[in-house]
């Protein structure tokens, strides 16, 4: 049985936030977005979160806690639903916050159930990805309020992914730096890269994100929002796609790879093939 982790370039008109060498400190905060099932991965979703799977004798879930703590960030907020009970059993130094509706909204509502710890620096992500702790250093190390981890060699996995095709990735349109688009609909062509679900907010850019969510969420709920059903349904991309055409500038920070989606059981057995911590072989 796997032991559980215990707490665990510039751009053209961006705003650089920080020191003078422009990193995050090491009072930044991790939050993970886990309060859905992962119904696509059953059966190893049946009687636990999808961040439980193993791979490589790990839990997903260990994995970005490992990435986290090798950069500093020990102070971690998982966002839970789904047997959050189990979650909170197994890893009960982590802070928690539950999304009781989880059936009911979406990836950007579940987030913003951590509101209350976004007065500082934060990095968040997906609970059903893995990636190196490399990656969390680059993107630490970005100078500007808000930059998004893109995975610029994303279409080489989409090779192998059947079950999850490429029109399905939120893919991001890229020039000087910063983020122009975000979107599934992008052609795969066209695309910059894959966004990789990984986060990071300054304190600015957290009162950027929270001042644009309450905006939204004043207007739009109970009605649909972009290409969500409503805005309880809202996809994070969404929001973000929201500020980057209210003129909020998005960054991005790249990983050729060293990042992998769990999302299906297609995905799974790739990742328990290939994935050895340092990133996806063959």
């Amino acid at each position: 049985m796997t032991r559980p982790v215990e707490n665990v370039g510039d751009a053209d008109g961006l705003r650089p936030v920080g020191g003078a060498d422009g990193a995050m400190s090491s009072g930044t905060r991790g939050i993970i977005i886990g309060a859905g099932r992962g119904s696509r991965l059953m059966p190893a979703t049946e009687n636990t979160p999808k961040c439980f799977a193993e791979v490589g004798g790990k839990r997903i879930l260990d994995w970005v806690l490992a990435a986290f703590q090798d950069n500093g960030i020990n102070d971690v907020c998982f966002i839970g639903g789904y047997r959050i009970d189990v979650v909170r059993a197994a890893y009960p130094r982590l802070t928690f916050r539950t999304n009781a509706n989880w059936e009911r909204n979406n990836i950007l509502a579940s987030l913003m159930h951590a509101e209350d710890l976004m007065a500082g620096p934060f990095i968040c992500c997906y609970s059903d990805i893995l990636f190196t702790p490399e990656v969390i250093r680059r993107v630490m190390n970005d100078c500007h309020d808000i930059a998004l981890v893109v995975d610029t060699e994303w279409s080489d996995r989409y090779r192998y992914r059947t079950d999850h095709p490429a029109d399905d990735a939120e893919k991001v349109i890229a020039a000087d730096g910063r983020i122009t688009r975000i979107h599934r609909d992008i052609e795969e062509s066209a695309a910059y890269g894959e966004f990789t679900g990984i986060s990071k907010f300054s304190r600015s850019g957290a009162t950027l994100l929270r001042e644009h969510y309450h905006r939204c969420r004043r207007r739009y709920a109970g009605a649909s929002f972009r290409d969500a059903p409503s805005f309880e349904k809202a996809y994070l991309i969404h929001l973000y796609q929201e500020m980057l055409e209210q003129g909020v500038p998005i960054a991005h920070v790249d990983t050729p790879g060293e990042y992998v989606e769990i999302d299906t059981q297609q995905d799974f057995e790739l990742a328990r093939a290939h994935w050895d911590g340092g990133g996806a072989r063959g």
